[in-house]
């Protein structure tokens, strides 16, 4: 074969592979991926979004580094996506989403006051960990308190709170796991307030999801301080900056709870809502504090671009007026004692019909707040929705 024979052989050769290869290469990708270079974004940023990000839907296939995940829908309990979700792991710090939802039970139902204050005690002094350094003796209002819990995730200050909301740390402990029952949280013993890795202490994804979103939606005002970047306390001497970093990266977070210790890996419990869509995302047993915001960036993100909330009816809304004993002089106004809402997938129809089912014998007299009957909401095929 002379020297041009060899080169023409040679780019044929080249010209095949080139096509051959890209046939292999695009034969393997799953028909929703998109290869752009300029959408390929470096490891570290993968996590940050914007305003105006697009994500396109897919199924969610992850490929997560994590032990165990889930996905849930706040208002329903609707759960997304889950894998691992029962598996009973160490929790570390998460478990203060349970002090503080004891924290503002207390709050909410007038039994404690913002402007109220909780004084550390000697045990209480002595936690390590997360902490402000909080002094036997000294006091704070439980505005700072719950500062100190949800943006630094102090653990002597849990410690105090729990001391003071319970009568004594042991006694809120037996609380918090009386709480998680109450709950459905199969998989969960509570031995602290805190969350210092102990035998005996552990929860699961799901139970971790199930205690945020009784926080987040029956006491709202949380938000005000798992929203918190950074802020003071004792005077404005004490800096406090929030473990949770995705509150500067993520468009619509809310909170809620970091944690991490060597045994328990990077957990996170977070709460974001956009549109109307509020999701919780929990994170179990990551590797680093950037692979558990990373994955629960891709959990919130398939959430969000995939699924859509619809109000139904509003708590209080009137339903309609009716007669009792076929009385047209006794008429009482019937109403929603909650809202309703349907979580569907975005483009999928989203029309029902409502069907009021009355208990079989309402007689007078009725008090306000007497439960009468329930509604049921029905798709078009007539299947019941909710």
């Amino acid at each position: 074969m002379n020297k041009y024979k060899r080169i023409a052989f040679i780019m044929l050769f080249l010209m095949l592979f080139n096509i051959l290869s890209q046939t292999v290469v695009y034969g393997i990708l799953p028909d929703f991926a998109v290869v752009n270079s300029e959408n390929i974004e470096s490891e570290k940023n993968t996590y940050k979004t914007e305003e105006s990000s697009v994500h396109t839907a897919a199924a969610p296939t992850f490929t997560f580094k994590s032990e165990a995940q889930i996905l849930m829908e706040a208002t329903t309990g609707e759960i997304i996506y889950a894998n691992n979700e029962n598996s009973r792991l160490l929790p570390a710090s998460v478990t203060k989403v349970m002090t503080l939802l004891l924290l503002m039970e207390k709050i909410d139902s007038g039994q404690l006051r913002y402007e109220d204050t909780v004084t550390c005690s000697t045990q209480a002094s002595k936690m390590g960990g997360s902490q402000i350094w909080f002094k036997e003796g000294e006091s704070l209002t439980i505005d700072e308190a719950l500062k100190c819990i949800c943006v630094v995730s102090a653990n002597d200050v849990s410690y105090a709170v729990a001391e003071l909301v319970g009568g004594s740390h042991e006694n809120f402990v037996q609380m918090m796991n009386n709480k998680a029952k109450e709950l459905g949280m199969e998989n969960t013993q509570f031995m602290n307030a805190h969350g210092i890795d102990e035998e005996g202490h552990y929860t699961s994804a799901k139970d971790i999801a199930i205690m945020s979103k009784e926080l987040i939606t029956k006491h709202p005002n949380i938000q005000k301080y798992t929203t918190i970047w950074m802020d003071t306390i004792r005077g404005g001497t004490f800096g406090l900056s929030n473990t949770n970093k995705l509150l500067k990266t993520y468009n619509g977070i809310t909170g809620l709870k970091t944690g991490s210790t060597s045994a328990a890996g990077f957990n996170l419990s977070a709460t974001a809502t956009r549109d109307g869509l509020s999701l919780i995302a929990v994170v179990l047993k990551a590797p680093s504090s950037a692979i558990r915001n990373e994955e629960v960036t891709s959990l919130l993100n398939y959430g969000f671009s995939s699924y859509t909330s619809k109000k139904l009816n509003d708590k209080g809304e009137k339903l309609e007026e009716i007669s009792i004993n076929k009385n047209v002089d006794q008429k009482v106004d019937i109403i929603f004692e909650e809202e309703k809402y349907l979580i569907t997938k975005k483009g999928e129809n989203t029309e029902c019909a409502k069907n009021v089912i009355y208990n079989d014998k309402i007689v007078a007299p009725i008090k306000a707040g007497d439960v009468i009957g329930k509604v049921e909401y029905l798709n078009s095929g007539s299947k019941k929705i909710g």
